[in-house]
């Protein structure tokens, strides 16, 4: 398998965009893609912004990746090219699967440190961003959630940089079976409660269903 390396670093600013039922939602999802050496600061990349703070931003999703080869699945699943920018990711991976990304484990990429914190839970916006109400639910069923990171180290990130992972927390537990614990497998919810690294979010939801 080759190197892990981010393929390209994107960001995008908060936006008022057409929702449901005609109501206007602010919205990030657009993200372009950036040249050369990009700013990471301590929550978000430089002139990456996060409409809403409450769910959509904040340490524990300082940064979304998302990877080569899962938008390579989407487009082999609905039969069509898809966009790498549709899951608004700010980096783009390859050479990693994300599903079995430890949450805990650390990468460096560039001169920048990050954790894995959580797989995204994706909402209606995932929809209109894509053009395809039926994609939050896709979303759920494929078990390809991407990966948000917390920042541990700013830097600078940039396209064709490699991602080395520098160690996982014994626990093992990846983005991919938090998802599927939250998701479709919710009586194994106490699992989760194991998992100190894990955005606090999900904590909250295990002692709940426990």
């Amino acid at each position: 398998m080759a190197e892990p390396q981010v393929l390209s670093v994107a960001a995008g600013r908060a936006v008022e965009i057409a929702g449901p039922k005609d109501r206007r939602t602010l919205t990030a999802s657009a993200k372009h893609l950036l040249d050369g050496p990009v700013a990471v600061h301590a929550e978000h990349l430089e002139g990456d912004e996060q409409a809403d703070r409450e769910n959509h931003g904040g340490p524990d999703k300082a940064v979304y990746a998302y990877a080569a080869e899962d938008v390579a699945w989407w487009s082999a699943e609905l039969g069509r090219d898809v966009d790498r920018q549709t899951f608004g990711q700010n980096l783009t991976t390859a050479g990693l699967d994300l599903r079995d990304a430890v949450v805990g484990e650390r990468w460096r990429v560039g001169s920048a440190e990050f954790e894995v914190a959580q797989p995204r839970i994706p909402c209606f916006k995932l929809g209109l961003h894509s053009g395809d109400p039926t994609m939050p639910r896709r979303f759920i069923a494929a078990v390809r959630p991407g990966a948000y990171l917390r920042i541990v180290t700013t830097g600078h990130v940039a396209a064709d940089d490699r991602i080395e992972v520098l160690g996982r927390p014994a626990h093992g537990v990846t983005l991919g079976e938090v998802f599927t614990i939250y998701h479709h497998e919710r009586d194994r919810a106490a699992t989760l409660l194991d998992v100190p690294q894990l955005a606090p979010m999900y904590h909250r939801w295990a002692r709940g269903r426990v």
